[in-house]
């Protein structure tokens, strides 16, 4: 059982101050706050009332080791991130199945302030391991999730969720990668120090690129989109069983690059 002085640590309020944009970090407490995450989740994935993860899995996840973390203006949520507890390899991990930001306040740090919130709070609970699944199609969030907070990815869960009643999703399968955050390790240190997360790349790393017009593909030509999907679920699929790891992206003619690199680069 964790002590009370480590419970305080990982309770801890960030203050507006230490956040900027008036934007407070914090645990997540009873219904009501919980009921203003299903609302944000609500209105970010709109999706019908079979694909809303419910209230009381908010309460299992506070309640049982997980994480409910609220990113709130004065008394209003505009964001969280819920995670759930796991076990691999004997030690305990958080799976971060949500993170969510109103359309007002993303592309302003928000999402940012909570995944290192989080790293704070599962540090504090000697967690070093969290993970969390994202479309390998929307390459913005790839790049937060490399280039921004230094996790890697080696895994690619075909159509994981079963195909959604989300627009986000545009109908195709729900194929993800998943984010692998080593919370002490020196990539996630040198990233978040702000500095280059690697060495130079080897000789041996390969490129999956997205195609730069794939959004408009989902609405205007869902055909080509699940295509493009196709082919990258390939790719990902063959690098992986070779032992590559997907570690950064960067911009090509043609879209974005996943660069993946032998595992023992990662």
């Amino acid at each position: 059982m964790k002590s009370q002085k480590i419970r305080k640590a990982a309770d801890r309020e960030v203050s507006p101050e230490e956040t900027g944009d008036a934007i407070a970090i914090r645990h997540c407490h009873g219904i009501t706050e919980f009921e203003a995450c299903v609302r944000v989740e609500r209105e970010v994935w709109q999706s019908s009332d079979i694909d809303v993860v419910p209230i009381p899995l908010f309460v299992v996840a506070s309640e049982t080791g997980g994480q409910v973390l609220g990113a709130f203006q004065g008394a209003n949520l505009v964001g969280f991130t819920m995670a759930i507890v796991g076990w691999r390899s004997r030690k305990p991990f958080l799976h971060s199945h949500m993170t969510a930001v109103l359309d007002g306040y993303r592309d302003r740090g928000v999402g940012q302030k909570l995944k290192l919130f989080q790293r704070e709070d599962a540090l504090a609970r000697g967690i070093n391991l969290i993970e969390w699944t994202f479309d390998p199609l929307v390459t913005k969030n790839a790049y937060f999730n490399f280039m921004r907070l230094g996790a890697f990815a080696r895994r690619y869960l075909p159509n994981v969720y079963g195909i959604t009643t989300s627009p986000l999703h545009g109908s195709l399968p729900t194929d993800r990668l998943v984010a692998e955050w080593h919370l002490k390790s020196r990539r996630v240190l040198t990233v978040l120090a702000r500095k280059p997360a690697s060495a130079p790349l080897s000789k041996k790393s390969v490129r999956v690129t997205i195609p730069s017009n794939i959004e408009e593909l989902r609405t205007s030509h869902p055909s080509g989109a699940l295509e493009v999907q196709s082919e990258a679920r390939a790719a990902f699929l063959e690098y992986f069983s070779k032992g590559y790891s997907a570690t950064a992206v960067a911009r090509s003619t043609g879209g974005t690059d996943y660069v993946l690199e032998p595992r023992g680069r990662k």
